[in-house]
């Protein structure tokens, strides 16, 4: 770990801006194949940034997410009864935004549609779903410094919880803010999915009741740790199909024929990965790999340009298309304020 570089090369701002650039280069290519991607913007190794680069909701709910996080932190300590409100506030405030045209998720509406009702956050919470709308936007919390690992994860299961209450959300949220973290820390991509791995089976069986609270009741499992395993073990099966192939997968193969198309949780995380380490220097052939996918492109791109940027810094992105992306203030406010 290199501490002078860790220090300097503000991972927060790198990160914010790689994961809004990812959205924004996968906005145009989701939900097309990608010889259709190839026929209508060329080569993928050149794939351009659409003018305006204008996100989705994956970098609306991020910022959403990063604001309820500063609402808190800037008046204590980040605790489960201090988050949960602010967050859910901002979801709800999202979700009755005009700004929210970007062809929003349908858990992610039902669950703050709910949240704008006077019950309990549990209650909302769409325990079906494991969609990739949960670390989609988790990206904020890996960022914050001085947070312990336990602060983290809580966050980040949290924020997933309130729309997203399957476990495989959680627990895949909380890797996606555990990578961004590592990252931003100065850990070796090379290392990166063991180190991971470690994690998974570290917390397989953990479940953070004081962030959560009852929401496991409201599924089938036998117990609290039996409803937390079933999400860590499915992480770790496609964390294993990243582990096998993040050294060998054909870069010019779309990288959804390894892990998966992204739309669930988990393939997301471990599909954003592979797009990451396939190219750890070279952050725009990350961000142009991971949207000329056939899968869910925005959400695979946007959480690419996370891990890149959180191992790059701000130095990453060219000037003229970090001066182009959607909500570039608030982005720069947030990573100036994680990177001081």
């Amino acid at each position: 770990m290199n501490l002078t570089r860790t220090a300097t090369k503000q991972a927060a701002t790198g990160s914010l801006i790689g994961l809004a650039l990812g959205d924004a280069l996968g906005r145009p290519t989701e939900f097309i194949d990608v010889p259709r991607i190839i026929s209508w913007y060329g080569p993928w190794r050149d794939l351009p940034l659409p003018d305006p680069a204008r996100v989705t909701d994956d970098t609306q709910m991020a910022l959403a997410f990063a604001r309820g996080i500063r609402t808190v932190t800037d008046h204590g300590v980040l605790a489960p009864e201090r988050l949960a409100q602010p967050v859910r506030d901002e979801f709800v405030d999202w979700y009755r935004s005009p700004e929210n045209n970007r062809a929003p998720g349908r858990t992610c509406m039902v669950a703050c549609q709910l949240l704008s009702l006077d019950s309990p956050w549990q209650d909302a919470s769409q325990l079906g779903s494991k969609g990739c709308g949960a670390n989609m936007r988790v990206t904020p919390v890996g960022l914050v410094p001085g947070l312990s690992d336990e602060q983290r994860a809580g966050a980040a299961q949290l924020q997933a919880a309130l729309t997203h209450g399957h476990p495989t959300a959680l627990a895949a949220s909380d890797l996606t803010a555990r990578a961004v973290h590592l990252l931003a820390q100065g850990v070796e991509p090379a290392g990166l999915v063991g180190q991971l791995r470690s994690y998974a089976y570290e917390n397989r069986s953990r479940y953070h009741e004081n962030w959560l609270g009852d929401l496991w009741t409201r599924s089938q499992d036998p117990s609290a740790e039996h409803f937390a395993e079933r999400g860590w073990d499915e992480c770790l099966a496609v964390l294993e199909r990243l582990d096998a192939v993040q050294r060998t997968a054909d870069p010019e193969l779309d990288p959804c024929a390894y892990t998966g198309d992204g739309w669930i949780a988990e393939e997301a995380l471990a599909t954003g990965l592979l797009c990451f380490l396939r190219f750890p220097e070279e952050p725009l052939t990350v961000l142009r790999r991971a949207a000329c996918t056939r899968g869910d492109s925005d959400s695979i791109a946007a959480l690419a340009g996370a891990f890149a940027g959180a191992h790059l810094g701000a130095d990453a992105w060219p000037k003229e298309w970090e001066e182009r992306i959607e909500y570039r203030s608030d982005l720069l406010t947030f990573g100036a304020l994680w990177d001081a």
